[in-house]
């Protein structure tokens, strides 16, 4: 079953870095950076706002914890706020093409 990943990162060099990172470890098939982004957040109690680029990452389930996981490792920021969920539908290519990471027949 295929999977999605997301986290927001300070810059593009961060995001991409991580993306490299995850993808040389066959955690992931794809990632898109996404930005720049307006983040508004609250944080130890203050609100803040920041410019970050998003990195969604595609997955599988059965590497999805991992995926999060590395993302937390390799992150720049202490805390990173780190989510995947599990996709209610894909098309039948993408299943199979995600299902394959990390072997040779893709």
């Amino acid at each position: 079953m295929t999977a999605l990943a997301w986290c927001p990162f300070p810059d593009r060099a961060s995001a991409e870095a991580a993306a490299n990172h995850l993808l040389d470890e066959k955690l992931i098939g794809c990632a898109n950076l996404i930005g720049p982004i307006h983040s508004l957040f609250e944080w130890n109690g203050e609100r803040g706002s920041a410019e970050e680029w998003g990195l969604l990452a595609k997955t599988d389930t059965t590497k999805l914890q991992a995926t999060v996981s590395r993302i937390e490792a390799i992150h720049p920021y202490a805390s990173p706020a780190v989510m995947g969920w599990p996709c209610d539908a894909a098309g039948e290519a993408t299943v199979h093409w995600l299902a394959a990471l990390g072997s040779t027949r893709w």
